[in-house]
């Protein structure tokens, strides 16, 4: 465990490091297509590092606001917290916040920077479908990723990824419309600029979303098996992942920045073999046999 809090932290700072070249280079490319000069790669790295400075501080608010989750209460949800309640202690942890998301879908994810700042947001669909063995292994498994503090990388990545994205459509969107017209350079540095400009605008939401993809199967299978040992029944675990997999109802309030967030892919394109290819989660099938085999 100690192994992945650290691995976690030092590749969270990597993927900010990462985050805070890209905006740069897309400022770079930015100043010297338009009269802007090199104002736009100082303005993008004073926001690079606003941005990095709010995804770590407030990423989990963000990802909460996004996904419309509302405080539960333990009036009306008793049984969610007696599952966190307990399972809190026995992993020796602080009890994280509880939200609920209204939404038929079954799914649940955990966010924040720390144990001490965690929060674990449900689904309703998820309360009204699971069994309390079954509902055990689903907080069990989030408490592990609250654990190993993949909440703050993968939280962190969530909101970076989110932004390379919305900045790099707005480029994309700027060189279709003719907005790079330089008159810092002549016609075949400005196309020469232009050209490495868009290739990087294509690229970088594409490699941000492979790395978001290859660190978040690595870290599901941890995080089933860390679960399963702290309820000390992996079948209920097993048996939750199988009936969220076979759930066809979508998640309205997902999207590609925050899917990997949560247990089972939210996003139903990603149901079908092929496209399993390109999920953020290992398929369903090797995640329920390892636990059965435990």
């Amino acid at each position: 465990m100690y192994e992945a809090i650290s691995a976690n932290r030092n590749k969270s700072a990597l993927v900010m490091v990462i985050f805070v070249l890209i905006i740069v280079a897309l400022g770079y490319v930015f100043g010297e297509l338009t009269d802007v000069g090199y104002v736009a790669p100082a303005l993008a790295f004073i926001f690079a590092i606003a941005s990095v400075f709010t995804s770590y501080y407030y990423s989990d608010r963000i990802v909460l606001s996004m996904s419309r989750a509302r405080p539960a209460t333990k009036e009306q949800h008793r049984q969610l917290y007696n599952a966190v309640e307990g399972l809190s202690i026995a992993a020796g942890l602080p009890m994280p916040r509880l939200y609920v998301i209204d939404d038929s879908a079954p799914n649940a994810f955990a966010t924040g920077r720390d144990p001490q700042h965690a929060a674990i947001a449900v689904t309703t669909g998820l309360l009204d479908k699971l069994d309390r063995y079954e509902l055990e292994g689903v907080i069990g498994h989030e408490m592990a990723h609250v654990a190993d503090y993949d909440i703050r990388f993968m939280t962190i990545v969530a909101v970076l990824v989110g932004t390379i994205a919305l900045l790099s459509d707005w480029m994309l969107r700027f060189f279709r419309f003719g907005g790079a017209r330089s008159r810092r350079r002549g016609g075949g540095g400005a196309g020469l600029i232009a050209l490495v400009g868009l290739l990087l605008v294509v690229v970088a939401p594409l490699a941000a979303f492979l790395m978001q993809m290859a660190l978040s199967r690595s870290r599901e299978y941890l995080a089933d098996a860390q679960g399963a040992m702290l309820t000390r029944y992996p079948d209920g675990l097993a048996n939750a992942l199988e009936k969220l997999a076979a759930d066809t109802e979508p998640l309205e309030v997902a999207n590609k920045a925050t899917a990997h967030l949560y247990i089972i892919n939210p996003l139903t394109e990603h149901k079908g073999m092929i496209n399993s290819l390109f999920s953020t989660h290992p398929p369903i099938q090797d995640r329920v046999r390892r636990l059965r085999a435990m």
